[in-house]
């Protein structure tokens, strides 16, 4: 009879590759020094003020208009950028046309291009006297130092993520499997949501989720097209950096662990919906 190992070694798993308590404590110590031990240090800075006096800073209303702006415009060019993300990976993948390497190599230049490049060249384009901006002022509207701005910034910078996450996998798709779906009477439409999407869903939900979490953090480039008002377009990130201007280090940290924490929470429920449509796919 064969003796059943202690629990303590059922974690590891038959590799052909050796030293894995090697990598293991490797990645561990390095998830600790980047990762951990900054956020720790965060939160105890934080705890400074008790709960009771984060609770005042998170109720202040400037505080508090500026985290609704942040974490509702993310959500908002998450999904945007989630949408027509999907769009170009689709194009990029499926269809042949003159230039579609430039195109291609055009959808990384958010992740080239400084944040603070970023924010002027779009600042310039959407102002009122801007090529964009004077256009929309035609019709009423107003796209820089408005909320709209941030919103155009976050899609800017989200835009890769959504890309770069559903254009392998899209690839790897099987065109014989729509050709076979079309031959069974299925529509354009119904291969679409049966057979196309399905195994794209988790995908699509990693794209958004790196969007969003770009979005939350994001600085440079949207303070040049933000505006910066307080109550109007001032996000999260700026009012930090205003407190620690004014040397109020325990505020800017209690203000970066609200963020923290609401930024955990909706990654957290993100990965929940990406981990049941696996399962509900089958697609694991």
């Amino acid at each position: 009879m064969v003796a059943t190992p202690p629990r303590r070694f059922l974690f590891r798993r038959p590799s052909v590759i050796p030293g894995f308590g090697l990598t293991l404590g490797y990645a561990l110590t390095c998830l600790s020094l980047v990762v951990l031990l900054p956020l720790a240090a965060l939160v105890a800075k934080a705890s400074g003020l008790g709960l009771a006096g984060i609770w005042e800073v998170a109720r202040d209303p400037r505080v508090a208009s500026a985290l609704r702006l942040s974490f509702g415009v993310s959500l908002a060019a998450a999904l945007t950028a989630s949408v027509f993300g999907f769009v170009v990976a689709w194009v990029l993948t499926r269809y042949e046309f003159p230039g579609r390497r430039i195109v291609d190599a055009a959808v990384d230049l958010p992740f080239a291009l400084p944040t603070a490049v970023a924010g002027i060249a779009l600042a310039s384009l959407y102002a009122p006297n801007g090529l964009v901006g004077a256009e929309l002022a035609k019709v009423g509207i107003q796209a820089a130092y408005t909320p709209i701005g941030i919103f155009i910034a976050m899609v800017f910078i989200g835009l890769p993520f959504a890309v770069r996450t559903v254009q392998p996998l899209i690839a790897e798709i099987d065109k014989e499997v729509e050709e076979a779906s079309a031959t069974l009477g299925a529509t354009r439409l119904m291969t679409l949501a049966r057979v196309v999407l399905p195994p794209l869903i988790p995908a699509v939900l990693t794209g958004f989720a790196l969007a969003f979490a770009r979005g939350v953090g994001e600085y440079g480039s949207i303070i040049f097209i933000a505006g910066n008002l307080p109550f109007v377009s001032e996000i999260a990130p700026l009012l930090i950096v205003i407190k620690l201007s004014e040397f109020d280090y325990a505020g800017a940290a209690a203000i970066a662990t609200i963020m923290l924490g609401i930024s955990f929470l909706t990654l957290l429920a993100i990965n929940l919906i990406q981990a049941w449509s696996r399962r509900r796919f089958g697609y694991v």
